[in-house]
């Protein structure tokens, strides 16, 4: 029963893995042509040549750590000698009846040699800590280098949408002059205005189709450019959906990744210090040796023979307390010296936020007048619009006024899409987007 129960449940799974994948396939297909901040971000994530860095780091780690593993293992050791001497060790006595064999002065050994260790004063332990830890240090390193993807994701990202709020505006004063040519052609047509009038209506008709081109133009460069960052191709109908930011309330605190990246610094110059005390104890291992060898363990004994010999090793090494003190403070001054980076670092970002808070309070004040120039000129262009009916104004007067409040508008669009860009770079510059 718990068979066929484990079995309906990997079935379930798999259904709703499928199905899973199912929706998220139709729904890219329907999305195709629209994109957002956030899937962009992803994107650039996904298919950045960094990303592959970490798994990289941490399959060197993953390595590393069994290898010294492994060191708790049996280890085993196989050597031999043929030596040639010039004296040996001999009985100088005679005794009567007893004949006492002389070592000859060519000799052979070979021999395996077995040790377990036993107790290495936690090196191999503290290894594998320094070992983990420097991987979440490269691993996180890999992750500010990837953070800064988000800036210039954002500076394409925004100048897109910069782009297509002004192709709205110039579709708009489009509209604009193509009704002042319509009246001015009925009265070229009635005879009380001059073709001349009709003339400048078209011809600046042309300057905002010439616009509108170069708009396009540099508005699919833009997408091109995107598009190697994301690793996806974009056609050129993709709409951008502009990014909803939180209220204009700034999040308390900072939380970038180089922030973590100095905390997994900091504990991987402890963990080397550990390293050093563990250097400095005692190690001990039980060892084996057998071999054959001439002449064995007895000396007196001039043929080849078996041998082995079994014990308790202890083995301890001075030397490293010569350089432990260094080793000390130069792990101290590599602390010092990280500490200075994070204060550093903490100093740049707070001015930084500093700056786009100064910039969004600018901006809301601009936006504001921006709206009541707006309505000023719109009510001036629809007073010109009539007196152009009228006859009472030229084109180029009526020009005036579209051009006028297309400026207005245009400086609008690019206050906006300032505001929004200053409060995405804070959201981006304090991590806490």
């Amino acid at each position: 029963m718990q068979t066929l129960t484990k079995w309906l449940n990997k079935v379930v799974k798999h259904w709703k893995t499928a199905a899973l994948l199912l929706c998220t396939t139709a729904a890219l297909g329907q999305d195709s042509t629209r994109l957002t901040l956030e899937q962009a971000y992803e994107l650039a994530r996904q298919n950045y040549p960094l990303i592959k860095q970490k798994g990289l780091v941490k399959q060197t780690a993953t390595l590393t750590i069994d290898n010294l593993n492994k060191s708790f293992l049996p280890q085993v050791t196989v050597s031999g000698q043929a030596t040639y001497q010039s004296d040996v060790t001999s009985v100088p006595i005679k005794i009567p009846g007893m004949d006492i064999p002389v070592p000859s002065k060519d000799q052979y050994r070979i021999q395996a040699e077995a040790t377990q260790l036993l107790y290495d004063g936690g090196t191999i332990k503290a290894q594998k800590n320094v070992q983990e830890v420097n991987a979440l240090v490269e691993e996180q390193r890999a992750e500010v280098d990837l953070y800064k993807v988000k800036e210039r994701i954002n500076q394409f990202y925004l100048g897109i949408l910069l782009l297509d709020e002004q192709l709205k505006q110039t579709e708009l004063v489009k509209k604009d002059i193509q009704l002042g040519i319509k009246r001015v052609t009925a009265q070229v047509n009635n005879g009380t205005a001059f073709r001349s009038n009709q003339l400048v209506l078209e011809a600046e008709l042309l300057k905002a189709e010439q616009r509108t081109i170069e708009l396009k133009t540099t508005r699919k460069g833009w997408l091109d450019v995107l598009s190697l960052f994301l690793n996806q191709p974009l056609p050129e109908n993709t709409a951008l959906e502009t990014p909803t930011v939180r209220t204009y309330i700034m999040a308390p605190g900072i939380n970038r990744p180089e922030l973590r990246l100095f905390s997994y610094q900091d504990s991987l110059f402890k963990t080397q210090n550990q390293l050093v005390s563990a250097k400095n104890r005692p190690r001990t291992s039980l060892f084996v040796q057998g071999g054959y060898s001439r002449p064995g363990l007895n000396m007196l004994k001039n043929d080849f023979d078996w041998f082995y010999i079994g014990g308790i090793r202890l083995n301890w090494s001075l030397g490293n307390l010569y350089t432990t003190k260094k080793e000390r403070q130069l792990l101290a001054v590599n602390q010092r010296m990280v500490d200075v980076q994070k204060d550093l670092f903490l100093l740049n970002t707070n001015t930084q936020l500093k700056q786009q808070e100064s910039e969004l309070n600018k901006l809301q004040q601009l936006i504001a007048t921006d709206e009541q120039i707006i309505d000023i000129r719109a009510k001036v262009k629809e007073s010109a619009n009539a007196q152009l009916e009228n006859g009472v104004i030229t084109a180029n007067d009526y020009l005036r006024e579209v051009n006028a409040e297309d400026q207005a508008r245009l400086a609008l669009i690019a206050h906006r899409l300032q505001w929004l860009q200053a409060q995405i770079n804070h959201e981006t510059i304090s991590g806490n987007q």
